[in-house]
């Protein structure tokens, strides 16, 4: 079997199927385009028929590869976490343009937000905040891989703080609502890391009710949430007592992450 055989018999998108070619082979996904009457070695060719599988089967392609690019680091990733998305970028574009001493990260899943944010400032404090014990475990090896020293917590958004107080706070929490039709496209990704209540706001709304405690004087709150929850972020927020409360949107134009001042 042929480099294009494979790919054309794979049933998958064109780039999506490089992807996967690419790492059952060894190949770049160039010597696939340039060199498609290229031979698999049997071997090869039983493991990309093997990912390819399991793509047409839902499962997203992260999971399949093990690993993530996000903000120029590559991540380690399973099932136990969400996989991080590009517009989550934003959070921590903002965050960067901050002065910090401090920094939690709530939620911080595979530690991706955590990470970038120390990889970029150094000499900042990142804390990363992670209620999923396994997830937490995989924050942990991916800091170790990548050679970044973050102070990993077990525990739920603001609780494992204690009496600390940070410049900064940022999360991406779970902002989709149960019963919403998307969720049968995400079936491959913890719930937990998903779904906040009948509206999707539980979590954010527990997050702007125990942030500002936490946040010393002038120091910023931002939350990345869903299509259309921007003006009732908002509202939590000031209902919170945070000043300077607005919103950003992402690349495409999407309302993404909202925040406020102490």
């Amino acid at each position: 079997m042929t480099v294009a055989e494979a790919l054309n018999a794979s049933g998958l998108e064109a780039r999506e199927a490089r992807i996967l070619l690419a790492a059952a082979t060894g190949f770049s996904q160039a010597a696939a385009i340039a060199f498609p009457e290229r031979p698999l070695p049997a071997e090869s060719a039983t493991r990309f028929a093997e990912f390819a599988a399991r793509r047409r089967d839902g499962e997203p392609v992260a999971y399949i590869l093990g690993e993530q690019e996000f903000y120029g680091l590559r991540l380690t990733v399973n099932p136990a976490v969400l996989i991080p998305r590009p517009e989550t970028e934003l959070l921590v574009e903002l965050a960067l343009e901050r002065e910090f001493r401090t920094v939690a990260d709530l939620g911080t899943g595979c530690g991706a937000i955590a990470l970038a944010i120390k990889h970029e400032r150094p000499a900042g404090r990142v804390i990363g905040v992670e209620a999923s014990a396994a997830a937490l475990e995989l924050a942990r090896r991916n800091a170790v891989r990548l050679g970044l020293e973050v102070d990993w917590r077990h525990g739920r958004w603001c609780e494992p703080l204690g009496g600390e107080r940070c410049e900064l706070i940022v999360a991406n929490p779970p902002y989709v609502a149960e019963g919403d039709p998307h969720l049968a496209a995400l079936a491959y990704e913890p719930a937990s890391a998903l779904v906040a209540g009948r509206d999707g706001l539980d979590a954010i709304r527990a997050i702007s009710a125990q942030a500002p405690a936490f946040l010393a004087g002038g120091g910023w709150l931002l939350v990345e949430h869903g299509i259309g929850q921007d003006a009732r972020v908002r509202e939590l927020l000031e209902h919170a007592g945070l000043h300077e409360v607005r919103t950003w949107p992402d690349l495409a134009g999407i309302a993404r992450v909202s925040g406020g001042r102490r």
